[in-house]
Parts: structure tokens; C-alpha cells; sequence
């Protein structure tokens, strides 16, 4: 588990500092859970569960990854500007077309 919690929190781009401030625990032991060093409580690996968007069945037995990385996607561009999150989709599209180009 403590392999999951750590690439959720790099693939949200998050410090083991704002971690640590955000459940009120001090940056070592994030550092310790993250190594394996130290288990969670039920109630940490809610709120890890809760700050990094998703199950805490997931961050337990995993799942597959790109199923995490859609949901983590999902939680992030919702918290985006309607501005950027038609750029993101332009993107998208333009990304979808121009593949559409190479195989036809």
C-alpha cells in the first residue's frame, strides 16, 4: 500500500510537506509510510483516501493503473476553470484527430 499512496501523491504533484500539513502529521512520518516504515490508521488512509480522490480500497488493493490515473484526471479537471478545461478538451480532440489521421 504504501507503494500506491506514494505514486498517487507524485502523480497529483503534491509534496510530502503539503501532505503532511494537510493531515496534520509531520513530514517524516509521511516520508515512513511512504518507505514502508510505519502503517496508517483506518483514519489516515481515509483521509489520504479523501485528499487524493480515491477509494480506500484502492490505496489497500490496488487497482489497475491506468483506471487510478483516469479517476485522479477526473478529480483534477473538475477543479479546473471552464477556460482550461476547454483547452484540455481541444487538446484532447485535436490529439484523437491527428491519430485518426495516422491510421487512415
Amino acid at each position: 500500500m504504501h507503494e500506491r499512496l506514494k505514486a498517487a501523491r507524485k502523480y497529483l504533484k503534491l509534496s510530502q510537506e503539503f501532505v503532511a500539513k494537510q493531515m496534520n502529521l509531520s513530514r517524516p512520518t509521511i516520508s515512513a509510510i511512504e518507505s514502508g516504515q510505519r502503517k496508517i490508521t483506518a483514519q489516515e488512509l481515509d483521509a489520504f483516501s479523501k485528499l487524493y480522490g480515491v477509494s480506500a480500497e484502492e490505496l489497500m488493493h490496488g487497482k489497475k493503473s491506468k483506471t487510478i490515473e483516469t479517476e485522479m484526471f477526473a478529480r483534477a479537471f473538475s477543479e479546473l476553470s471552464e477556460i482550461d478545461k476547454k483547452e484540455i478538451m481541444n487538446l484532447i480532440d485535436f490529439k484523437r484527430r491527428y491519430k485518426e489521421s495516422l491510421n487512415g
